[in-house]
C-alpha cells in the first residue's frame, strides 16, 4: 500500500514542483526550471494535442484530482473492514451519548453565559 501511495505522490510532487517553479521563473541557475523551457514544453504539448497550451495545466489538474479520488477509493476498499469497525464504534458512542442525555433529563448541556 505504501508503494502505491509513493508511486502516486512522487510524480505529482515532481510535476507540480517543476510547474510552479518554472511558471514563476525560479530557476536557481537550472535551464530546466526556466520560464522559456516552461513555455516551450507547453507549446510543444499544445501542438501535439492540437489545443491551446494554456488549457493543459487545468487538464492535468483535473486528471490529478480524478487520480486522487481513484487512489483514495482503492485505499478505502483495501481498508474497508477497519473503516467499518471505526464507523460502528463512532455510531455506538453517539448512541450511548444520546442515551445518557435522555436519562439525565437535562437535555444538551449549554455553556454558561
Amino acid at each position: 500500500m505504501r508503494t502505491l501511495l509513493l508511486l502516486w505522490i512522487a510524480p505529482l510532487t515532481l510535476f507540480w514542483g517543476w510547474y510552479f517553479l518554472s511558471l514563476n521563473d525560479m530557476n536557481f541557475g537550472y535551464v530546466m526550471l526556466s520560464r522559456q523551457l516552461h513555455d516551450l514544453v507547453f507549446e510543444l504539448y499544445g501542438e501535439i494535442l492540437g489545443i491551446d497550451p494554456a488549457l493543459i495545466p487545468g487538464m492535468v489538474a483535473k486528471a490529478c484530482v480524478f487520480d486522487s479520488f481513484l487512489v483514495a477509493g482503492i485505499v478505502a476498499f483495501r481498508r474497508r473492514r477497519q473503516i467499518a469497525a471505526w464507523w460502528s464504534r463512532q455510531r455506538a458512542d453517539q448512541v450511548q451519548l444520546n442515551r445518557i442525555e435522555q436519562v439525565s433529563g437535562d437535555g444538551p448541556r449549554l455553556p454558561a453565559e
